[in-house]
């Protein structure tokens, strides 16, 4: 049975039952060569909002969501759905719901300091790259599963786990060739409305996935150093 048709059931109170797991080492030379390929190839990615219109291919971002979904998560509740939205006609709808929610904020709901903090990267309320890029993916976090008949059950550590799926999205996506932006319009409850999710989610990430436009532009930024970011005890 392939991944994809194998249908996952909560574990909610059922015994533990360990499975053996013997990954084959990796000879420490090509461990070390894969680690600085891998930095390498993440140091190149950037955030991007020039987008072409050009379709990418669909399997490249199912398995890129796939590759998300095996993120760790608190009591492995998998507390994440991921909607991806191809229509014109709904990515237009989220657009105009998001800009009017930016546009409240550049206004003066983020405060001076935020908007300060944002000057550098060069955002205002415009979002074209909801409508440019070819497919947005619109990341839910869980609150609490429910059943089919309405029954609750709470989930654990919902934000981290969202988040560390939400990064590992990212980096399938760059890897894979394309590029995306995290995109948090604050509120975010019409994308519920528009997307008729269930109550127990609650709307995490708007990522516009594509290709780069052809004049794309990026921020020119610098990122903190190994020496800054890392403690060695």
């Amino acid at each position: 049975m392939s991944p994809d048709t194998q249908q996952w059931t909560p574990t909610h109170g059922q015994p533990y039952r360990p499975a053996a797991y013997r990954p084959e080492r990796m000879p420490q030379p090509e461990s070390i060569a894969r680690a600085a390929e891998l930095r390498a190839r993440m140091d190149e990615r950037r955030t991007v909002r020039h987008f072409s219109p050009d379709p990418v291919p669909a399997q490249v971002v199912r398995d890129a969501i796939a590759c998300a979904a095996t993120a760790p998560s608190g009591a492995h509740q998998q507390p994440w759905t991921f909607v991806l939205v191809k229509d014109p006609a709904v990515r237009q709808q989220i657009r105009a719901a998001a800009e009017q929610e930016e546009q409240l904020s550049y206004d003066g709901r983020l405060g001076d300091e935020w908007l300060a903090a944002l000057r550098p990267i060069g955002t205002d309320a415009v979002k074209t790259h909801l409508t440019d890029a070819p497919a947005l993916i619109v990341v839910f976090q869980q609150r609490y599963w429910l059943g089919p008949d309405g029954t609750k059950r709470k989930h654990y550590y919902v934000d981290e786990s969202v988040g560390i799926a939400v990064g590992m999205l990212l980096s399938a996506l760059h890897l894979s060739g394309l590029a995306a932006l995290i995109h948090t319009p604050s509120p975010m409850r019409f994308l519920s409305h528009v997307l008729d999710r269930p109550e127990n989610e609650k709307a995490f990430a708007v990522i516009p996935v594509g290709y780069p436009a052809d004049d794309c532009e990026v921020p020119d930024l610098l990122r903190k150093s190994l020496d800054q970011v890392i403690v060695e005890v």
